[in-house]
């Protein structure tokens, strides 16, 4: 396979160009013009942040890449899957709250936000993606339904897979609450027996009779249960809880399997933002200080590539004074999180014809 072209432009402004229109450049130059755009609905992933973190994107980026869109005659709107763990968005209407709260609304953005796989989590399409670990993807519905899929990335640290990129924002984001299961584990949740106040929700909400009342609380027969997540989003004391038991590698694998099913037979575009790179997800309430200085924006029609272009600038950089890797040694990323490896879901997605991580790096 022939080097992919990444582009890339520093944060660097001038009198005559500001970082919005320095990203607007950069998406052309890129050649994300050279989508047929016109009168087709564009799916903009991007991650809302969770309330109480503040190194998520800012909206003002969002408007940029929807600004582009409308100019070459998309539809565009801005989308994420509910999450699994509890948080501030677990359901479509809490999701809404947070995304609105974080300044991600149409009149700051310009265009919609859905949340693909609606209400509850449940609203999935499922795409035969033939993997070595997946075998049918479960997609948030709205995701699948757009005819062109653009990623808009905040690359950063992750305590489970070493680094958050591209093709972690759309495996993992573009997962329902069921794909999400199926990455994170066997897919079978369990019941915090001192949170269960024995309610019924979940014995309602399922369809397999899996949740079962027994000594006043539920507890969850994996014989019957398919891993769907309804009884996660119901739970009104959050007493359902998803298994992380997958091993790291896996997890990799199957991220790079979903990156795939969301971008398969349809154009895709995919950009990274490299600053205020937290330690850690922005799925946490939270944000530490970034752990090397902001580098630049990347984009590229190859998910890994970009990943690993955006992977070797941060690895280039020394750790900043005062983050959790001050006066740490080798690369950052590995500094950041020993145990995991951020190749992982790189190494995979060359496998399986995603992308190559050999790159060209265009600077603009």
């Amino acid at each position: 396979m022939e080097p992919s072209k990444v582009y890339f432009t520093n944060f660097r402004t001038s009198s005559d160009e500001n970082r919005i229109q320095k990203l607007k450049r950069l998406m052309l130059t890129a050649g994300m013009d050279r989508i047929d755009f016109q009168n087709k609905y564009v799916a903009i992933k991007i991650h809302f942040g969770e309330l109480g973190n503040v190194s998520f994107l800012r909206p003002n980026y969002a408007k940029a890449v929807a600004d582009v869109v409308y100019d070459l005659g998309g539809r565009p709107f801005l989308t994420d899957c509910n999450t699994l763990y509890v948080g501030s968005r677990k359901n479509a209407l809490d999701h809404l709250d947070t995304a609105y709260e974080n300044g991600f609304s149409p009149f700051s953005t310009g265009c919609h936000v859905l949340i693909a796989d609606g209400l509850k989590g449940s609203n999935e399409t499922k795409v035969p993606v033939n993997g070595e670990y997946v075998k049918e993807a479960k997609i948030g519905s709205a995701l699948m339904d757009a005819d062109i899929v653009i990623s808009l990335n905040h690359f950063k640290g992750h305590e489970m897979t070493g680094m958050g990129g591209a093709l972690k924002n759309i495996g993992m984001g573009g997962g329902s609450r069921a794909g999400k299961m199926e990455m994170h584990s066997a897919g079978k949740p369990y019941v915090q027996e001192d949170r269960c106040i024995g309610c019924g929700c979940c014995q309602k909400i399922c369809a397999h009779d899996g949740p079962n009342l027994r000594d006043g609380v539920m507890y969850i027969d994996h014989n019957k249960c398919v891993g769907c997540g309804r009884c996660i989003a119901v739970c009104p004391m959050d007493a359902v809880t998803p298994a992380q038991d997958e091993a790291l590698d896996i997890l990799d694998a199957k991220i790079a399997e979903y990156a795939l099913a969301v971008v398969q037979n349809r154009p895709s575009f995919h950009i990274s933002l490299v600053m205020d790179v937290s330690p850690d997800c922005d799925c946490h309430d939270n944000n530490d200080l970034p752990i090397v200085p902001d580098v630049g924006m990347f984009a590229s029609f190859d998910p890994v590539a970009l990943d690993q272009a955006c992977c070797d600038a941060v690895n280039r950089q020394k750790p900043l004074a005062g983050s959790i890797i001050d006066g740490q040694e080798g690369e950052p990323l590995r500094a950041n999180h020993p145990i995991t490896d951020w190749r992982g879901q790189i190494v995979h997605g060359k496998k399986i014809g995603l992308g190559t991580d050999e790159y060209e790096l265009i600077e603009i």
